[in-house]
């Protein structure tokens, strides 16, 4: 695969050559890809020809509409960095495409992911809020409550197993 310029303008035609091939590909024509996708077909066609640089929103909105991953149109349109964010774009791809699971539950396993990478200093704006990966554990019982671990109690007991106890 050819490598990409990430974070330039320079990327807005080659995000724009690469929707039109999608478009194709799909067998849709502009007009229909922009009614699918929920944008005009003008604006369609500016970031097609590299014009204009659509928000994530509107790439994702775009993705959806043909059936791919919104992060690779991400890495495309220079929003998401190829190198540093290459594992984050292949098992976010992954979910996205398989079959085995609907619509509702790719969204929810991409948020729980998402979440995840954040606890462990990986998520967008981890890097300003995030403590250093060897910093000590004691500031580990920040946001403890949402997702307990495995020794940790559980409220109500009606889900929960036996517990062994000391002794």
């Amino acid at each position: 695969m050819a490598s990409l310029n990430v974070g330039n303008l320079g990327n807005l035609g080659n995000l724009g050559e690469y929707l039109r091939e999608q478009r194709r590909n799909a067998q849709l024509s502009l007009r229909q890809l922009a009614d699918a996708a929920g944008v005009s077909n003008p604006y369609l066609s500016q970031i097609e020809r590299g014009l204009r640089k659509p928000s994530a929103e509107v790439l994702q909105q775009v993705a959806k509409a043909l059936r791919i991953s919104a992060e690779t149109l991400y890495v495309r349109a220079g929003i998401l960095d190829a190198e540093r964010d290459r594992d984050d774009v292949e098992t976010r791809a992954v979910i996205l495409a398989d079959p085995s699971l609907n619509e509702r539950q790719k969204q929810v396993l991409l948020q729980i992911y998402e979440s995840f990478r954040k606890e462990n200093g990986f998520g967008a704006d981890a890097d300003d809020e995030a403590p250093p990966r060897d910093a000590p554990a004691d500031g580990a019982a920040e946001g403890a409550d949402s997702i307990p671990g495995p020794d940790a109690p559980t409220s109500g007991g009606s889900d929960a197993g036996p517990r062994q106890t000391a002794g």
